[in-house]
């Protein structure tokens, strides 16, 4: 199960709060050494939103050594270092399910679905305004980056937050709000199979 969203639209404490193992896309982002990060057009450092800023193929294959095996090498990211700073074995523990949640998530759909790993993938969406607030107050409590990079960020992805949740259905994915998201997930962990998005 896909979840993807713009920055702070809930997808983390969403998958929590659905009972399934998660897998945490953030952690595939690149280093902030790496000459394959792209940069802001206006200078203003690594464009950490664009997808070109994560190794999507990294994340198809943990997810397909998921889905296969139950168990997954991961990396572990520290966002505010903007580097790995370890690993970590994810097992399912016998679930059926699992949640790959991140807000590059709608880059790896094609993949998943041509895989045969795919069982439905959701895009959460809400007000642009709410997701700035949970967003900020998110980043600042965990120290991400500095606060005038965290508001000129912040200012920008609300500016275009209709745009990314119209990227991601046009990818594939489900825009739906919260409560809809939670039937759609319950009701593929109930069937155990694939549900049409």
């Amino acid at each position: 199960m896909l979840l993807t969203g713009p920055s702070g639209s809930g997808k983390t404490s969403l998958a929590a709060r659905s009972g399934l193992p998660v897998l945490n896309l953030d952690d595939f982002y690149k280093e902030a050494a790496d000459p394959s990060l792209p940069q802001l057009a206006d200078g203003g450092g690594a464009d950490w939103d664009s997808p070109l800023s994560w190794d999507a193929g990294a994340a198809v294959a943990a997810i397909d050594a998921l889905c296969r095996t139950g168990r997954a090498e991961v990396p572990v990211y520290d966002i505010a270092a903007s580097a790995r700073v370890g690993g970590s074995v994810l097992e399912l523990g016998g679930a059926g399910l699992f949640i790959a949640e991140g807000i590059f998530a709608a880059d790896v759909i094609a993949a998943c679905r041509a895989a045969g790993v795919l069982a439905d993938a959701l895009c959460l969406r809400g007000r642009p305004s709410t997701t700035f607030r949970r967003r900020l107050v998110r980043d600042l409590r965990e120290g991400r980056k500095s606060a005038p990079y965290l508001m000129r960020r912040g200012l920008r992805l609300m500016r275009g937050e209709r745009a990314v949740v119209a990227r991601h259905t046009a990818l594939g994915a489900h825009a739906c709000a919260g409560p809809e998201a939670l039937a759609r997930i319950a009701a593929a962990r109930t069937a155990g199979a694939p549900v049409s998005s």
